[in-house]
């Protein structure tokens, strides 16, 4: 089942929030860009932020190969009678093209949050039920029981900021066959000072997350770690920044801890409804 999720998303994707653009006058620089990222290689297309189907659409409808998927699909805005709904059009107009990127979301953006993991199996019986078949779907794993539902219930995990520590520790549970895409963010940026204030800038609304700091915790961090926009120790592990050798060894090391895919997000200071193009050319370059 998961080699041919392998197969379809390749070895490095992009995860970009602007590229969900629900404004008409950008939805055509969009599908542009995603295009060029299929010709630049890509495998995939991780639409970030609370995104669905309706959002892929339009990227997969612009391009000819490339693999769209949702990072993530919140469970409390979207049935799953609809979700399934929704898949099955996409599926019949553009086969094996589109995977659906669910989570829990967060307390703070959800305002019927309970009971998350009770919640998020729920929703999988629901998919179930209505025929979305459990090999393109993936969960945005965490902690070691959403990481055991990846692996019994869906394609595997797509798990958003993470160090190669966690992502050994996904992949000695998942086993071999299941998925593992972590999102690893990027600064293009040999500056320490100038590189490590871009990741605290991007970095700021995670830490008020429990569900990201908890994770941190368990992973060998201490609350110091998260305080003053996070220690260097944090940042340095979260984030990829330097020269072209250290960025990729930074991807490299993802990989090499378990890791099939990679999802890229470039880190500028720039609005995320932004389209940095050339930055994802440079990175281009450097997974060549």
């Amino acid at each position: 089942m998961s080699n041919a999720v392998k197969d379809a998303v390749g070895r490095y994707g992009i995860w970009w929030a602007g590229l969900r653009s629900k404004d008409p006058a950008l939805r055509g620089e969009a599908a542009e860009a995603a295009a060029e990222l299929e010709q630049l290689g890509y495998g995939a297309i991780w639409l970030g932020g609370n995104t669905s189907a309706a959002d892929a659409a339009p990227l997969i409808a612009g391009t000819s190969r490339i693999v769209v998927g949702t990072s993530i699909q919140s469970i409390w805005e979207h049935e799953p009678a609809d979700t399934a709904a929704a898949f099955a059009d996409l599926e019949a107009a553009h086969p094996g093209r589109f995977f659906l990127g669910l989570g829990v979301s967060h307390a703070k953006s959800a305002d019927q949050y309970r009971r998350p993991y009770s919640a998020l199996v729920a929703y999988l019986d629901g998919l179930d039920a209505a025929g979305l078949p459990a090999d393109r779907r993936l969960l945005a794993a965490l902690g070691p029981k959403s990481v055991e539902l990846a692996r019994d219930r869906a394609a595997g995990s797509i798990p958003y900021l993470v160090t190669p520590e966690h992502t050994a520790y996904s992949r000695e549970i998942l086993g071999e066959a299941p998925l593992l895409a972590p999102e690893l963010m990027v600064v293009l940026e040999t500056d320490p000072a100038r590189a490590r204030s871009l990741a605290r800038g991007a970095l700021a609304i995670y830490l008020a997350l429990p569900n990201y700091t908890n994770n941190f915790l368990r992973h060998g961090f201490t609350e110091d770690d998260l305080t003053d926009g996070g220690s260097d120790r944090l940042i340095d592990a979260v984030f990829a920044w330097g020269d072209e050798s250290a960025i990729r060894a930074r991807i490299d090391a993802f990989r090499e801890a378990g890791a099939d895919h990679v999802a890229l997000q470039v880190v500028d200071g720039e609005p995320r409804d932004s389209l940095p193009r050339a930055a994802w050319s440079r990175l281009a370059d450097l997974l060549a």
